[in-house]
């Protein structure tokens, strides 16, 4: 842990009232903190999602129509309505505004707490060459790569000749996998270049690369963190994110199957001392890439509470979002890293509205019969729906998330199982006979894979 500052004498008040300015699953999951606190959660509704029974009893504020362009992602109507429904502090979940720096400096402007990190932190974190200049300070390894950002294509090809074949051109301001393109040999590199420059341009607005060398083949990790205002810093493990489809998460789990337990806790010991040297508020998680030699390399930060948080509470018997709130309501951590226990193995499975065998369609629609598996204290079941829910068009088709922990790996493994068995959702086809073909599988069980295959699905012969 790092070398905490001067806490306050007396812990200040928590917020009273608290504008989450978010939809769905994460909605329900802040507002089930905040009741716990005895904090009143107020919601932000689109249009499309204003009379949504997971609303139900809640105060409600409606911040546009149904387009998340008009709603969800406008970010001084969010303001607005925080203000005037007299709320003093603002959650933004994941997604939509959560790690724009100009949305948590604009709630500083008008008087409300911005749940998450400084503006400034979140700013630089956002820029990915700063973020890892950073991160290399406080003893992480990196993916070999350029040092900055790149000044043109041949500056590209230089660095692409030293660090070695394949490599990857990415936007400094990018994310969701766009921006990106890989260049295989030095002929490769030119076209590669240009094409990333002018998607990077054309959504991010910011036409900047940098290079890094491909790591094929590697497992995808994230180390789960936590800190204060007062310079206090733990970890909660690390969650194993390999089972991904176009840098989607499917599966995710803790501890990873694979990881040395000598680079797992000198990354975990860096991990801590990054988020307290840059000042960071909050919790966040850091990526990183496990490469063929086992060792993590540092790819970004995400400045926000991530959807997986579930897994290391699963673990730890933490509360993370309770945790969140009341950091940035000025409290000191209240844990000490030799305080946190981790637990058995748990495994998350993300449950979408999507059609597997029509290429992961969404399918909007009716919900017509809806059942949470129960009786297991140690399934978890964090959703938004319903039986009669309607699943609007305009937004991400997460339905539920299903963790399960276990004794170990093949436990925990067991138990989604059956789980996933118990799992009503009719009237949408849903990804449960996905995450079931992957639990079975020997792939999976044998963790043989990496982030270029979905284990068990593949085998049968459908794309991902």
């Amino acid at each position: 842990m790092s070398t905490p500052s001067r806490s306050p004498r007396r812990p200040p008040a928590l917020f009273h009232r608290l504008f989450i300015a978010n939809r769905g699953e994460v909605a329900v999951r802040i507002a089930r903190a905040c009741d716990s606190l005895g904090i009143t959660p107020v919601f932000a509704v689109s249009a499309a999602d204003r009379g949504a029974a997971y609303t139900s009893g809640r105060e409600v504020v409606c911040v546009g129509p149904g387009r998340s362009s008009q709603s969800y992602l406008d970010a001084k109507a969010l303001v607005q309505a925080a203000v005037q429904s007299r709320c003093t502090a603002v959650h933004p979940g994941w997604g939509f505004l959560s790690e724009n720096p100009v949305f948590a400096a604009l709630c500083e402007v008008h008087g409300l707490t911005f749940v998450g990190p400084p503006a400034h932190v979140m700013h630089l974190m956002g820029k990915k060459t700063p973020a890892k200049a950073a991160m290399r300070r406080a003893g992480l390894a990196l993916i070999p790569g350029s040092d900055g950002i790149l000044g043109d294509v041949d500056e590209a090809q230089a660095v692409a000749d030293r660090v070695g074949y394949p490599v990857l051109l990415k936007a400094e301001s990018g994310g969701g996998g766009r921006g990106m393109r890989i260049a295989r040999g030095p002929d490769e590199v030119a076209q590669a270049y240009n094409d990333a420059q002018a998607e990077a341009r054309a959504a991010f607005g910011d036409p900047r690369l940098y290079l890094e060398r491909l790591i094929e083949g590697g497992r995808h990790v994230e180390i789960q963190i936590l800190a204060d205002r007062y310079g206090n810093a733990v970890h909660l493990g690390e969650r194993d994110c390999t089972v991904q489809r176009n840098h989607q998460k499917l599966i995710e789990e803790s501890p990873s199957p694979v990881l040395d337990a000598e680079e797992r806790q000198r990354t975990l010991t860096a991990a801590v001392r990054a988020a307290a040297g840059i000042g960071y508020v909050g919790a966040g998680t850091m990526e990183f890439l496990l490469d063929e030699g086992g060792v993590l390399r540092f790819m970004e930060m995400n400045t926000r509470l991530q959807v997986e948080h579930c897994v290391s509470e699963m673990r730890s018997g933490r509360d993370l979002v309770v945790e969140q709130i009341m950091v940035a309501a000025g409290h000191p951590l209240r844990m000490h890293q030799d305080e946190i226990a981790l637990e058995g193995h748990a495994i998350e499975c993300r449950i979408n509205a999507e059609d597997p065998e029509q290429g992961f369609r969404p399918v909007p629609g009716t919900i017509t019969r809806w059942a949470a598996p129960s009786g297991d204290p140690d399934v978890r079941v964090d959703t938004h729906v319903c039986s009669g829910y309607v699943i609007p068009p305009h937004y991400d088709s997460l339905l539920c998330k299903v963790i399960t922990r276990g004794r170990d790996r093949d436990d925990a493994c067991d138990r989604m199982i059956r789980a996933l068995g118990e799992l009503v959702c009719e009237g949408v086809p849903t990804t449960i006979p996905m995450h079931l073909a992957i639990l079975r599988s020997r792939a999976f069980r044998e963790h043989r894979y990496d982030t270029r295959k979905i284990p068990g699905f593949a085998e049968q012969g459908r794309a991902h």
